[in-house]
Protein backbone atom coordinates (compact mmCIF):
# COMPACT_ATOMS: atom_id res chain seq x y z
CA UNK A 1 0.00 0.00 0.00
CA UNK A 2 1.26 3.88 -0.76
CA UNK A 3 -0.43 6.56 0.27
CA UNK A 4 0.00 8.81 -2.44
CA UNK A 5 1.35 11.68 -0.56
CA UNK A 6 4.58 10.28 0.45
CA UNK A 7 4.77 9.13 -3.33
CA UNK A 8 4.91 12.76 -4.33
CA UNK A 9 0.93 13.26 -5.48
CA UNK A 10 -0.64 16.92 -4.70
CA UNK A 11 -2.81 19.48 -6.17
CA UNK A 12 -1.06 19.68 -9.36
CA UNK A 13 -1.85 16.75 -10.08
CA UNK A 14 -4.81 15.98 -8.22
CA UNK A 15 -6.24 19.31 -10.34
CA UNK A 16 -5.77 17.26 -13.63
CA UNK A 17 -7.25 13.84 -12.56
CA UNK A 18 -10.26 15.76 -11.72
CA UNK A 19 -10.98 16.89 -15.11
CA UNK A 20 -10.59 13.06 -15.70
CA UNK A 21 -14.07 11.13 -16.12
CA UNK A 22 -14.68 7.30 -14.84
CA UNK A 23 -12.61 5.56 -12.55
CA UNK A 24 -9.42 6.88 -12.35
CA UNK A 25 -6.23 5.02 -10.41
CA UNK A 26 -2.89 7.37 -10.25
CA UNK A 27 0.16 5.62 -10.08
CA UNK A 28 3.48 6.55 -10.22
CA UNK A 29 6.54 5.11 -12.54
CA UNK A 30 9.20 3.71 -10.21
CA UNK A 31 11.18 2.27 -13.06
CA UNK A 32 11.29 1.93 -16.68
CA UNK A 33 12.32 -1.49 -18.97
CA UNK A 34 11.90 -1.94 -22.57
CA UNK A 35 8.93 -4.16 -22.31
CA UNK A 36 6.94 -1.64 -19.90
CA UNK A 37 6.78 0.35 -16.36
CA UNK A 38 7.05 -0.60 -13.01
CA UNK A 39 4.39 1.69 -10.95
CA UNK A 40 3.52 2.40 -7.67
CA UNK A 41 0.07 2.83 -6.51
CA UNK A 42 -2.66 3.29 -3.56
CA UNK A 43 -3.77 0.11 -3.65
CA UNK A 44 -0.11 -1.62 -4.96
CA UNK A 45 3.11 -2.02 -6.70
CA UNK A 46 2.99 -3.44 -10.33
CA UNK A 47 3.76 -4.15 -13.71
CA UNK A 48 2.12 -1.54 -16.95
CA UNK A 49 2.63 -1.33 -20.90
CA UNK A 50 1.25 2.05 -22.54
CA UNK A 51 -2.05 1.40 -24.22
CA UNK A 52 -1.30 1.44 -28.28
CA UNK A 53 -3.11 4.68 -29.28
CA UNK A 54 -0.45 6.06 -26.84
CA UNK A 55 2.55 4.47 -28.36
CA UNK A 56 1.59 5.78 -31.70
CA UNK A 57 0.62 9.41 -30.59
CA UNK A 58 3.31 10.43 -27.85
CA UNK A 59 6.80 12.50 -29.02
CA UNK A 60 9.72 10.92 -27.92
CA UNK A 61 10.09 13.14 -24.52
CA UNK A 62 6.03 12.67 -24.28
CA UNK A 63 6.69 8.91 -23.24
CA UNK A 64 6.38 8.02 -19.25
CA UNK A 65 9.56 8.18 -17.63
CA UNK A 66 10.84 7.13 -13.93
CA UNK A 67 9.17 9.74 -11.78
CA UNK A 68 5.58 10.46 -14.27
CA UNK A 69 2.46 10.48 -12.58
CA UNK A 70 0.28 8.10 -15.13
CA UNK A 71 -3.33 6.88 -15.48
CA UNK A 72 -4.28 3.21 -15.24
CA UNK A 73 -6.90 0.78 -16.93
CA UNK A 74 -6.99 -1.47 -13.58
CA UNK A 75 -5.12 -1.68 -10.27
CA UNK A 76 -1.75 -3.13 -10.71
CA UNK A 77 -0.60 -6.43 -8.71
CA UNK A 78 1.59 -9.35 -8.19
CA UNK A 79 1.09 -11.46 -11.54
CA UNK A 80 -1.24 -9.16 -13.85
CA UNK A 81 0.38 -5.84 -16.17
CA UNK A 82 -2.61 -3.15 -16.32
CA UNK A 83 -2.84 -0.76 -18.77
CA UNK A 84 -1.18 2.88 -18.77
CA UNK A 85 -4.04 5.33 -20.56
CA UNK A 86 -2.67 8.33 -19.56
CA UNK A 87 0.30 10.68 -18.62
CA UNK A 88 -0.11 13.73 -16.79
CA UNK A 89 1.56 16.99 -17.01
CA UNK A 90 5.05 17.13 -15.83
CA UNK A 91 5.65 19.62 -12.86
CA UNK A 92 9.61 19.53 -13.32
CA UNK A 93 11.60 17.43 -16.66
CA UNK A 94 15.31 17.12 -16.58
CA UNK A 95 16.18 16.23 -20.05
CA UNK A 96 19.42 15.49 -21.69
CA UNK A 97 19.83 15.23 -25.74
CA UNK A 98 19.86 11.34 -26.25
CA UNK A 99 23.17 9.73 -28.15
CA UNK A 100 22.96 9.32 -32.05
CA UNK A 101 22.52 11.97 -35.00
CA UNK A 102 18.34 12.32 -34.53
CA UNK A 103 18.62 15.29 -31.93
CA UNK A 104 16.24 13.28 -29.78
CA UNK A 105 15.50 14.51 -26.03
CA UNK A 106 15.60 11.75 -23.41
CA UNK A 107 13.79 11.62 -20.10
CA UNK A 108 16.69 11.41 -17.33
CA UNK A 109 13.98 12.34 -14.60
CA UNK A 110 9.95 13.51 -14.04
CA UNK A 111 8.28 15.44 -11.54
CA UNK A 112 11.95 15.44 -8.90
CA UNK A 113 12.27 18.45 -6.23
CA UNK A 114 15.61 18.50 -6.47
CA UNK A 115 18.18 17.07 -8.33
CA UNK A 116 21.72 16.09 -6.87
CA UNK A 117 24.19 16.59 -9.33
CA UNK A 118 26.93 13.79 -7.75
CA UNK A 119 30.67 14.62 -8.46
CA UNK A 120 34.10 12.51 -7.06
CA UNK A 121 36.69 14.37 -5.18
CA UNK A 122 38.64 11.76 -6.77
CA UNK A 123 40.52 11.89 -10.91
CA UNK A 124 36.78 12.68 -11.80
CA UNK A 125 36.39 16.05 -10.60
CA UNK A 126 35.65 18.18 -13.24
CA UNK A 127 33.96 21.71 -12.30
CA UNK A 128 33.06 22.63 -16.00
CA UNK A 129 31.75 19.31 -16.40
CA UNK A 130 29.50 20.52 -13.12
CA UNK A 131 28.23 23.57 -14.70
CA UNK A 132 27.06 21.76 -17.41
CA UNK A 133 24.86 19.08 -14.90
CA UNK A 134 23.50 22.45 -12.77
CA UNK A 135 22.68 24.33 -16.23
CA UNK A 136 20.39 21.39 -16.95
CA UNK A 137 18.97 21.06 -13.30
CA UNK A 138 17.80 24.46 -13.95
CA UNK A 139 16.28 24.16 -16.82
CA UNK A 140 14.39 21.02 -15.31
CA UNK A 141 12.48 23.09 -13.07
CA UNK A 142 13.83 21.52 -9.95
CA UNK A 143 16.62 22.53 -7.19
CA UNK A 144 20.30 21.36 -8.33
CA UNK A 145 22.27 20.87 -5.27
CA UNK A 146 25.90 19.64 -5.96
CA UNK A 147 27.32 16.76 -3.99
CA UNK A 148 31.15 16.16 -4.28
CA UNK A 149 31.41 12.40 -3.09
CA UNK A 150 34.31 10.53 -1.74
CA UNK A 151 35.36 13.37 0.28
CA UNK A 152 37.13 10.81 2.04
CA UNK A 153 40.26 10.66 -0.49
CA UNK A 154 40.47 14.54 -0.67
CA UNK A 155 42.78 16.43 1.70
CA UNK A 156 41.54 20.02 -0.11
CA UNK A 157 37.58 19.44 -0.09
CA UNK A 158 37.03 22.94 1.17
CA UNK A 159 39.17 24.56 -1.89
CA UNK A 160 36.51 22.39 -4.48
CA UNK A 161 33.41 23.47 -2.49
CA UNK A 162 34.71 27.04 -2.34
CA UNK A 163 35.45 26.60 -6.20
CA UNK A 164 32.42 25.03 -7.27
CA UNK A 165 30.30 27.85 -5.34
CA UNK A 166 31.99 30.04 -7.21
CA UNK A 167 31.15 28.50 -10.80
CA UNK A 168 27.27 27.71 -9.80
CA UNK A 169 26.11 30.59 -7.39
CA UNK A 170 23.46 29.76 -5.56
CA UNK A 171 23.81 26.36 -5.31
CA UNK A 172 23.97 24.18 -2.20
CA UNK A 173 27.60 22.27 -2.33
CA UNK A 174 27.48 19.18 0.60
CA UNK A 175 30.78 16.70 1.03
CA UNK A 176 30.38 13.52 1.25
CA UNK A 177 31.98 9.52 2.09
CA UNK A 178 29.53 7.51 0.82
CA UNK A 179 31.73 4.57 1.48
CA UNK A 180 32.28 5.88 5.17
CA UNK A 181 28.87 7.21 5.52
CA UNK A 182 30.00 11.08 5.90
CA UNK A 183 27.45 13.47 4.90
CA UNK A 184 24.57 11.17 4.56
CA UNK A 185 22.01 13.43 7.22
CA UNK A 186 22.45 16.69 5.07
CA UNK A 187 21.06 14.66 1.97
CA UNK A 188 18.11 12.92 4.17
CA UNK A 189 17.48 16.31 5.62
CA UNK A 190 16.48 17.99 2.12
CA UNK A 191 14.32 14.73 0.87
CA UNK A 192 11.48 14.35 4.24
CA UNK A 193 8.48 12.54 3.21
CA UNK A 194 6.65 13.63 0.21
CA UNK A 195 9.86 15.11 -1.75
CA UNK A 196 11.59 13.35 -4.42
CA UNK A 197 14.90 14.04 -5.72
CA UNK A 198 17.36 12.42 -8.05
CA UNK A 199 20.55 11.96 -8.37
CA UNK A 200 22.88 12.44 -12.15
CA UNK A 201 26.21 12.24 -12.64
CA UNK A 202 29.33 10.54 -14.78
CA UNK A 203 29.82 6.62 -14.12
CA UNK A 204 31.90 5.73 -11.07
CA UNK A 205 30.83 9.13 -8.96
CA UNK A 206 29.28 6.49 -6.22
CA UNK A 207 25.43 7.60 -6.89
CA UNK A 208 24.56 3.81 -6.14
CA UNK A 209 26.85 3.83 -2.97
CA UNK A 210 25.27 6.82 -2.09
CA UNK A 211 21.27 5.25 -2.42
CA UNK A 212 22.46 1.81 -0.70
CA UNK A 213 24.06 4.17 2.11
CA UNK A 214 20.98 6.42 2.81
CA UNK A 215 18.74 3.06 2.31
CA UNK A 216 20.48 0.59 4.50
CA UNK A 217 20.03 -1.75 2.25
CA UNK A 218 22.28 -3.39 -0.52
CA UNK A 219 19.52 -2.01 -2.91
CA UNK A 220 22.13 -0.73 -6.15
CA UNK A 221 24.93 -3.02 -7.56
CA UNK A 222 27.79 -1.21 -7.19
CA UNK A 223 31.56 -1.74 -9.21
CA UNK A 224 35.26 -0.38 -9.44
CA UNK A 225 37.01 2.50 -10.90
CA UNK A 226 39.90 2.65 -12.74
CA UNK A 227 42.44 4.85 -10.43
CA UNK A 228 44.16 6.83 -13.31
CA UNK A 229 40.94 8.36 -14.76
CA UNK A 230 38.07 8.07 -12.08
CA UNK A 231 36.22 6.57 -14.07
CA UNK A 232 33.22 3.64 -13.70
CA UNK A 233 31.93 0.67 -15.74
CA UNK A 234 28.05 1.20 -16.34
CA UNK A 235 26.38 -0.85 -13.08
CA UNK A 236 22.82 0.45 -12.70
CA UNK A 237 21.37 -0.12 -15.80
CA UNK A 238 17.82 1.61 -15.34
CA UNK A 239 16.20 4.58 -13.64
CA UNK A 240 14.54 3.32 -10.24
CA UNK A 241 12.72 5.37 -7.50
CA UNK A 242 13.64 4.03 -3.86
CA UNK A 243 11.99 4.85 -0.77
CA UNK A 244 14.17 6.71 1.87
CA UNK A 245 13.47 5.23 5.61
CA UNK A 246 10.95 8.06 7.18
CA UNK A 247 12.06 10.32 4.51
CA UNK A 248 11.04 10.94 0.63
CA UNK A 249 12.09 9.08 -2.56
CA UNK A 250 15.54 9.21 -4.67
CA UNK A 251 15.43 8.21 -8.13
CA UNK A 252 19.05 6.43 -8.95
CA UNK A 253 20.01 6.95 -12.51
CA UNK A 254 23.11 5.32 -14.58
CA UNK A 255 26.03 7.11 -15.58
CA UNK A 256 26.05 9.66 -17.72
CA UNK A 257 29.44 9.79 -20.75
CA UNK A 258 28.13 12.87 -21.53
CA UNK A 259 24.94 15.19 -20.90
CA UNK A 260 24.07 16.56 -24.20
CA UNK A 261 22.41 20.25 -23.56
CA UNK A 262 19.06 20.85 -25.41
CA UNK A 263 18.73 23.97 -25.48
CA UNK A 264 20.16 27.25 -23.89
CA UNK A 265 17.71 27.31 -20.52
CA UNK A 266 18.90 27.12 -17.29
CA UNK A 267 22.67 28.44 -18.92
CA UNK A 268 22.23 32.20 -17.68
CA UNK A 269 21.38 30.57 -14.23
CA UNK A 270 24.97 28.78 -13.82
CA UNK A 271 26.16 31.94 -15.40
CA UNK A 272 24.75 35.39 -14.20
CA UNK A 273 28.03 37.31 -14.10
CA UNK A 274 28.36 37.28 -17.56
CA UNK A 275 24.15 37.57 -18.14
CA UNK A 276 24.46 40.89 -16.21
CA UNK A 277 27.57 41.95 -18.22
CA UNK A 278 25.54 41.45 -21.54
CA UNK A 279 22.97 43.94 -20.63
CA UNK A 280 25.75 46.54 -21.22
CA UNK A 281 26.55 45.43 -24.56
CA UNK A 282 26.04 47.90 -27.51
CA UNK A 283 23.96 45.33 -29.26
CA UNK A 284 21.04 43.16 -27.86
CA UNK A 285 22.35 40.48 -30.00
CA UNK A 286 25.97 40.68 -29.05
CA UNK A 287 27.74 36.89 -29.92
CA UNK A 288 30.58 38.56 -27.27
CA UNK A 289 33.21 37.64 -30.06
CA UNK A 290 34.47 40.93 -32.35
CA UNK A 291 31.64 43.36 -32.08
CA UNK A 292 31.84 46.64 -30.99
CA UNK A 293 31.52 47.68 -27.29
CA UNK A 294 31.17 44.10 -25.88
CA UNK A 295 31.07 44.67 -22.10
CA UNK A 296 31.80 40.94 -21.97
CA UNK A 297 35.21 40.63 -23.66
CA UNK A 298 35.70 44.54 -21.97
CA UNK A 299 35.31 42.74 -18.96
CA UNK A 300 38.02 39.43 -19.61
CA UNK A 301 40.09 42.22 -21.36
CA UNK A 302 40.17 43.87 -17.53
CA UNK A 303 40.42 40.68 -15.75
CA UNK A 304 37.15 41.04 -13.85
CA UNK A 305 36.17 37.75 -15.85
CA UNK A 306 37.90 35.06 -16.23
CA UNK A 307 38.40 34.29 -20.44
CA UNK A 308 38.14 30.52 -19.52
CA UNK A 309 34.77 31.09 -17.89
CA UNK A 310 33.63 32.86 -20.50
CA UNK A 311 34.98 30.35 -23.04
CA UNK A 312 33.07 27.52 -21.37
CA UNK A 313 29.65 29.89 -21.30
CA UNK A 314 29.85 30.62 -25.06
CA UNK A 315 30.33 26.80 -25.88
CA UNK A 316 27.54 25.67 -24.05
CA UNK A 317 25.05 28.32 -25.75
CA UNK A 318 26.32 26.68 -29.06
CA UNK A 319 26.05 23.54 -28.40
CA UNK A 320 22.58 24.03 -27.33
CA UNK A 321 21.87 26.54 -30.68
CA UNK A 322 23.70 23.54 -32.51
CA UNK A 323 21.30 20.93 -30.81
CA UNK A 324 17.68 22.93 -31.57
CA UNK A 325 18.89 23.85 -34.96
CA UNK A 326 18.89 19.84 -35.41
CA UNK A 327 16.01 18.95 -33.48
CA UNK A 328 14.01 21.58 -35.96
CA UNK A 329 15.41 20.12 -38.92
CA UNK A 330 14.59 16.61 -37.86
CA UNK A 331 10.73 17.63 -36.63
CA UNK A 332 10.09 19.65 -40.16
CA UNK A 333 11.37 16.16 -41.94
CA UNK A 334 9.36 13.89 -39.86
CA UNK A 335 5.82 16.52 -40.17
CA UNK A 336 6.86 16.09 -43.67
CA UNK A 337 6.92 12.20 -43.90
CA UNK A 338 3.47 11.89 -41.96
CA UNK A 339 1.81 14.95 -44.70
CA UNK A 340 3.17 12.78 -47.68
CA UNK A 341 1.43 9.67 -45.84
CA UNK A 342 -1.86 11.04 -45.75
CA UNK A 343 -1.70 12.65 -49.13
CA UNK A 344 -1.10 9.06 -50.43
CA UNK A 345 -3.86 7.87 -48.15
CA UNK A 346 -6.17 10.55 -49.37
CA UNK A 347 -5.31 9.44 -53.28
CA UNK A 348 -5.62 6.39 -52.60
CA UNK A 349 -9.18 6.74 -51.16
CA UNK A 350 -10.33 9.23 -53.95
CA UNK A 351 -9.56 6.47 -56.88
CA UNK A 352 -11.58 4.16 -54.95
CA UNK A 353 -14.61 6.32 -54.65
CA UNK A 354 -13.70 6.62 -58.42
CA UNK A 355 -13.36 10.73 -57.76
CA UNK A 356 -9.83 11.04 -60.03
Amino acid sequence: MHELSTLGFGSFFEEQVRQLSGDVIPARVAAEHRGGYDVWAQAGAGFAQLAGRLTRGLEDEEYPGVGDWVVLRSQPGPGNTTIIDNVLNRRTVFLRGAAGPEARAQVVAANVDLVFAVCGLDANYNVRRIERYVARIWASGAQPVVVLNKGDVCGHADERVSEVESHCPGVQVLVTSALHSGGLDAIRGLVPPGITAALVGSSGVGKSTLVNALTGEQLMATGEIRAHDGRGRHVTTHRQLVQLPAAGLLLDTPGMRELQLVDEDGIGAVFPDIEELSLSCRFADCAHDSEPGCAVRNAVESGRLSAERLGHYLKLEKEAQAFELRRNEHSRRKSERVWGQLRKEGDRIRRWKGDV
